[in-house]
């Protein structure tokens, strides 16, 4: 029987160019929910409350990329656990109620990041890692890495002192990291030693740590994943792949937090294998990438 049309769309600036529909309408056709359909919606966070407001239940939710997965949560009738520990909200839900709708905040980053790295672990348990950066998805780094059994791990940040919102996070996870400057003469001591690496710095931020890494490090054995997949392999990434790790690319994570927002979305089981595919021919057609 169709499903009555539904709406869901993903909020950023800039967003024209977001994998997100790509995988959502993938879903939606694998699982026959005709009339549903997801788009991307150009949005800062100065305009992001008129989008909020404008919610019914023709909407099935919305997905959210920084700065908008912590300006929303203000805007929420109620926020999951870990998305109020990590302190970042990417998926918002539309559900009805007796005086129209309530919007629930969930974090779906933290679930990508651990499915994407089990696929790269292969079964191998954690006992070393570290973080590159010290923002939003740091957050869910430490909080996906705690979930792997490793809640003390080396968070290498640009800035000691922006590192605040990640101490509070960090606690409110149960995960006690060692926070250090990263020093891209100095990285590739902790780097190599750990079983999982997790970069959340912004494109070409780790590419000094990558130049450092090729020339000073022997060879290394544990995972990289870099949140970056545009450019597709990254500096970083490379560098790993030629010394003998194996890496995983952000598009990994990508791929699992959307299913895991069908599901909350949709109430349905997320076709993983069918956004795989749409997945897989977005990236081989396109150059233009973005989150």
């Amino acid at each position: 029987m169709p499903v009555a049309t539904r709406r869901a769309a993903v909020l950023g600036h800039p967003v024209a160019h977001s994998l997100s529909p790509v995988l959502h309408n993938a879903a939606y056709d694998a699982l026959g929910l005709e009339g549903w359909e997801y788009t991307a919606l150009d949005t800062t966070a100065a305009t992001l409350r008129g989008r909020v407001e404008r919610l019914d239940l023709g909407w099935a939710g919305l997905s959210l990329t920084m700065p908008l997965k912590q300006t929303v949560i203000a805007m929420l009738d109620d926020v999951d656990p870990l998305a109020a520990a990590t302190g970042a909200v990417n998926t918002v839900v539309v559900r009805p109620a007796p005086c129209g709708i309530t919007l629930g905040g969930y974090n779906t980053d933290v679930h990508g990041l651990v499915a994407a790295l089990r696929e790269g672990l292969g079964g191998r348990q954690v006992r070393r890692a570290v973080v590159l950066g010290a923002g939003a998805t740091a957050a869910s780094a430490v909080g996906a890495l705690a979930e792997l059994g490793c809640a003390t791990p080396r968070v290498l940040a640009r800035s000691i002192a922006r590192t605040a919102g990640l101490h509070e996070a960090a606690r409110r996870l149960g995960a006690s990291p060692r926070f250090e400057v990263l020093d891209a003469m100095t990285a590739p001591g902790p780097l190599g030693h750990a079983d999982v690496v997790v970069s959340t710095l912004p494109a070409h931020a780790a590419d000094a740590v990558a130049a450092t890494l090729a020339e000073r490090a022997g060879a290394v054995t544990g995972v990289l994943l870099d949140v970056v997949y545009d450019p597709r392999p990254t500096a970083l990434a490379r560098a790993w792949a030629d010394l003998g790790g194996v890496v995983v690319g952000g598009e990994r994570m990508l791929l699992h937090q959307a299913a895991e927002q069908v599901r909350l979305m949709t109430g349905r089981p997320a076709p993983l294998a069918a956004m795989d595919r749409s997945l897989a021919a977005a990236l081989g057609d396109r150059s233009d990438l973005a989150p």
